[in-house]
């Protein structure tokens, strides 16, 4: 297997090679493919053509994966809700048992899906640590506090003393998720997790890119202890796999694109189920005038080029007021130009490839637009053949105007726009500019007024003095977009309650609710008028 990395200022000559890590055989990746879900009884499936993603680094074939047909969806989530009854029965303590014996698995041999992560993907190594380490914070997390996140509880009755109710969660059957190929582990996973702690069966599918990452997980799952058939995966054509994913479930969670998201919520809809939608986004970062212009500027890195850029908070817009643009500007391009490019299955290298070709023109083409139009490259703004096929630099753009394609529509891609400002209120008015609104950053030696602004944020999450991960990182806060970034949470109490409904029960006991036998209705309504009153001056909630 080769390793090669490059600076921006030194290119390092191609080298071609099978970037499959040399511990994947044959072998394994039949037996991880055999969880796909597959209804022996369709013969429509016999037409359905394998799925084989292109490694990013090389554009190697990655492997063939079965794909699925509607069909096969239904049987899933058939098989799904027969194992889920069992599973509900199932006490928390063995729930919470199984996840954790995850947990374990996962550090121990995150060695294999760190190289599938990258082999998958593309992205740097440590971008690729950091979904286990998260996915491991997530499954100790619930697995510590789904009993207290779900517990029952009384609530106060009609009669006092005679109506006894209490309010408990019930799951809410099969949950189906669809996640997406920037984030295999920690988007694939993350919410799976939660989901099954909630006493539900799970139906994923599988996006075409990063279908090994999910296959590996659900073999160490059920090597932890999880019941057979309980979380399904099925793979295949979005249009066609996802749509009848959506018409098969009790409750849809999809992270994608907002078009998508769009259409996942009117189908949820009309079916009366509900969905959790984590969507696009188009993240601003704020450089106040008192800010730490070096500590904002390596956080600003950070923020923008994480991940090669593609992720659903990473920052795409910057405003540094005027006083200090000069000097960020001039520090964002050095940290910018630091980096380091490479495809590396070590930790040698600051950034990776982009996905695929398509996401290659996608970046290619807001920048070859806005250059077309008046801005101006700062640093980066060309694709990198010689390090692979789909590597672009870096790039900082400014005098980016309106009419530019990077001013307003989703990059996902390594590019960043500086703008100036000169008041807060304009800093604001900038961030709160376009249909997003998921995450956003504040960089302030004044803390508190940092706060204050971020209140005045339509954004789900507002980090200070910090790009994204600050918010993202803290589990017990929940995350989501408002806006046309999403409806619903995930993480915290929110990440697994939405997998739940509440059920009522009242007990009533001695008289029953009405006229007691041999009193009229309007002696009753008059008695009962009285008490309501008294209750009022007495100030009883």
């Amino acid at each position: 297997m080769s390793t090669e990395q490059d600076s921006m200022q030194a290119p390092s000559p191609p080298v071609a090679t099978d970037s499959r890590p040399p511990w994947v055989t044959d072998e394994l990746i039949r037996q991880w493919c055999a969880w796909v879900h597959r209804d022996e009884t369709c013969r429509e499936q016999r037409a359905a053509e394998p799925l084989t993603a292109l490694a990013p680094f090389d554009l190697s074939p990655v492997a063939p994966v079965p794909s699925c047909v509607p069909q096969d969806v239904e049987s899933a989530a058939a098989a799904a809700a027969a194992a889920q009854r069992q599973w509900a029965r199932t006490p928390v303590a063995r729930r919470t048992e199984i996840v954790l014996a995850f947990h374990d698995l996962l550090l121990d041999r995150q060695h294999q899906v760190l190289d599938l992560i990258q082999w998958e993907t593309g992205k740097a190594r440590y971008h690729a640590w950091q979904e286990v380490a998260q996915v491991a914070t997530l499954a100790r997390h619930y697995a510590r506090r789904t009993g207290r996140y779900l517990a029952a509880h009384r609530v106060r009755g009609m009669i006092p003393a005679l109506t006894r109710v209490k309010q408990s969660r019930v799951p809410r059957g099969v949950v189906g998720i669809v996640s997406p190929w920037n984030y295999p582990l920690y988007l694939g996973v993350g919410d799976v997790l939660p989901a099954l702690l909630a006493g539900n069966g799970v139906v994923s599918k599988a996006d075409p890119q990063t279908a090994l990452t999910l296959l590996w997980t659900r073999a160490l799952l059920n090597e932890a202890g999880l019941p057979a058939g309980l979380w399904r995966i099925v793979a295949g054509d979005g249009a066609v796999v996802g749509t009848a994913l959506v018409d098969a479930v009790d409750f849809v969670c999809f992270t994608g694109s907002t078009a998508t998201g769009r259409t996942v919520a009117e189908r949820a809809a009309r079916r009366l189920i509900g969905a959790s939608l984590e969507l696009g986004g188009k993240n601003p970062l704020i450089v106040r005038e008192d800010a730490d212009v070096a500590a904002a500027a390596a956080g600003t890195a950070v923020a923008v080029f994480a991940n090669t850029g593609q992720m659903c908070i990473h920052v795409e817009r910057v405003y540094a007021h005027e006083k200090v643009y000069d000097a960020f500007r001039d520090e964002l391009v050095r940290v910018t130009e630091s980096l380091r490019l490479g495809r590396s299955y070590d930790y040698a290298c600051d950034l990776g490839s982009l996905v695929s070709a398509a996401q290659l023109a996608v970046v290619e083409a807001h920048v070859e637009d806005a250059v077309a139009k008046g801005a101006r490259v700062l640093t980066g703004g060309r694709a990198r053949p010689d390090i692979g096929p789909l590597f672009y630099e870096p790039t900082v753009l400014e005098d980016v105007t309106p009419e530019m394609d990077v001013c307003a529509l989703e990059t996902f891609g390594p590019v960043v726009s500086l703008y100036r400002y000169a008041t807060d209120d304009e800093a604001l008015s900038l961030a709160n500019r376009g249909a997003y609104g998921l995450s956003a950053s504040i960089w302030s030696r004044n803390t508190r007024e940092a706060a204050g602004m971020a209140g005045l944020i339509r954004s789900g999450s507002v980090n200070i003095n910090d790009g994204a991960a600050a918010a993202a990182g803290s589990i017990e806060a929940e995350m989501g977009g408002m806006g046309d970034s999403g409806l619903g949470r995930r993480h915290g109490a929110e990440g697994i309650r939405k997998y739940t409904q509440t059920q009522t029960v009242a007990v009533q006991r001695l008289l029953p609710l009405g006229p007691p036998p041999g009193q009229s209705a309007q002696s009753f309504v008059r008695r009962t008028n009285g008490q309501l009153a008294l209750l009022r001056r007495l100030r009883v909630r």
